[in-house]
């Protein structure tokens, strides 16, 4: 059959979605071919539409555990759906050697980590590990696994995966006291395994006890250590699952956080590329860089509760921020998102740390909040020189809860609390102020009701 460009003839065009017109052809019977998107194509996929609303809408952990388990081998995706299950008031829970299988499964109204997310475990120790468990029942002890699991089935980096995990913490919740048995107990279960199998066995084998638990009493233990700090066992998670489980360092301020920061640093690749962004974040990894001209600046890798993304410190930048740069530090950041070469990155502008953030509260009744001139007086109060604070005074709007706000040297935000609605709202960056002690003299010289507080206690 031959085909004619439509284009080279031009041929009457026929419906086409999103092609260019040279994707619609005349053959040489007379019929016109298009890559349409037909009716029947289309219906179909509003059908899964409605039907994955339905089932996000009324089995809500069931259909998240089932999204989690499709996205087990991809880290960010699933660090991306865990903060939506937390949003939701889902707990995720780690993970379990005793409870888990080998994807996220629905348990009341919480899900339990499936094991395959974790690195370094494999299918085939996954399925032993369920093997065992189905045929003779639950693991009891560090001992009792190595036991049953022997190393070709399990190996040491497996079991170190499992302990800093959290998937033994309802065997012994002190995980560096497992790491420290780890050794002595695998060896230990891989000489009574051949001893069993040359007919030796022990005291408790002659008299029947093998499967009791006081085989177990005898394994060998280390002598009694502390467990490791709340930080480093987060980190040890951070470097087996790519993302905190039990807890996140931003936890405390997540409720701040949705509301100080509105834009998720995952949703920064499909963010406007002239947005200015402001980010409750911890920084991952730094790498330092010398330019031509012999400045200094940086690239980090920030993370919030959602996910991760690369950040530029500039030179100017730097030389202002740079007391600040260290791994693992909480910081509020503000910056301005930048496309290059397919790849998106956030330019920082400034930061600091959260202890150290601070708000300020204004309690507006709804006709206030909805009254232009009242919005005018509290822009005024807030800020009495506009010009000096904004530089060209026109880019600023009286409206609030806007996205793409101007660039603002104030760095103390200002939430306000509306009669009769339960969620408090954050103005734009045009009502933002640099001292919240003045803020609030200000704020009820004119009449309003106002405090300020710091973004966490401590």
């Amino acid at each position: 059959m031959k085909i004619i460009s439509r284009k080279s003839l031009g041929v009457q065009p026929v419906f086409d979605i999103g092609l260019a017109g040279d994707h619609n052809f005349l053959l040489d019977n007379g019929y016109i071919a298009s890559n349409c998107f037909n009716k029947s194509h289309s219906v179909a996929y509003g059908y899964v539409t409605y039907q994955t609303a339905y089932l996000k809408a009324n089995y809500p952990v069931e259909y998240m555990a089932a999204l989690l388990s499709s996205v087990s081998g991809d880290q960010d995706k699933v660090q991306r759906y865990i903060a939506n299950c937390r949003s939701m008031g889902i707990p995720v829970l780690p993970p379990d050697v005793n409870s888990s299988g080998e994807d996220f499964t629905p348990r009341g109204h919480q899900i339990l980590f499936g094991l395959a997310a974790i690195k370094n475990l494999g299918a085939g120790p996954i399925a032993a590990i369920l093997k065992a468990r189905k045929e003779d029942g639950a693991f009891t002890s560090l001992a009792d696994l190595c036991s049953r699991l022997d190393s070709r089935s399990l190996n040491k980096k497996a079991l170190e995966a499992l302990i800093q995990t959290g998937a033994l913490d309802l065997l012994e919740p002190n995980r560096r006291q497992l790491m420290n048995d780890l050794d002595i107990t695998m060896e230990w279960a891989s000489r009574r395994a051949k001893e069993q199998a040359s007919g030796q066995g022990n005291i408790f084998d002659f008299f029947g006890e093998s499967s009791n638990t006081k085989t177990f009493d005898i394994a060998p233990t280390t002598n009694r250590v502390g467990d490791y700090s709340s930080q480093e066992k987060l980190r040890l998670e951070k470097e087996l699952l790519g993302f905190y489980i039990s807890d996140h360092p931003l936890s405390v301020v997540s409720r701040s956080a949705r509301l100080m920061a509105p834009i998720n640093l995952c949703d920064i690749p499909e963010s406007s590329e002239t947005k200015i962004v402001t980010a409750i974040a911890i920084i991952l990894d730094i790498k330092e860089v010398i330019t031509k001209k012999g400045d200094h600046m940086a690239i980090l890798q920030l993370e919030d509760l959602t996910g991760s993304t690369e950040a530029v410190v500039f030179p100017k930048t730097y030389d202002k921020v740079k007391h600040l740069l260290e791994k693992d530090k909480r910081l509020m950041v503000w910056g301005k998102i930048d496309r290059r070469d397919e790849q998106t990155q956030l330019i920082v502008d400034d930061m600091q740390p959260i202890e150290s953030v601070r708000m300020v509260r204004v309690e507006l009744t709804r006709e206030q909040a909805s009254d232009r001139q009242v919005l005018q007086q509290l822009k005024n109060a807030l800020n009495p020189n506009p010009n000096h604070n904004y530089g060209n005074s026109s880019r600023g709007n009286s409206s609030y809860g806007r996205n793409n706000e101007p660039e603002n040297s104030n760095k103390i935000p200002v939430i306000a609390a509306i009669e009769y609605m339960p969620k408090l709202v954050r103005l734009g960056n045009q009502f933002w102020v640099q001292d919240e002690e003045t803020a609030v003299k200000a704020l009820k010289e004119a009449g309003f009701k106002a405090t300020y507080d710091a973004l966490i206690t401590k």
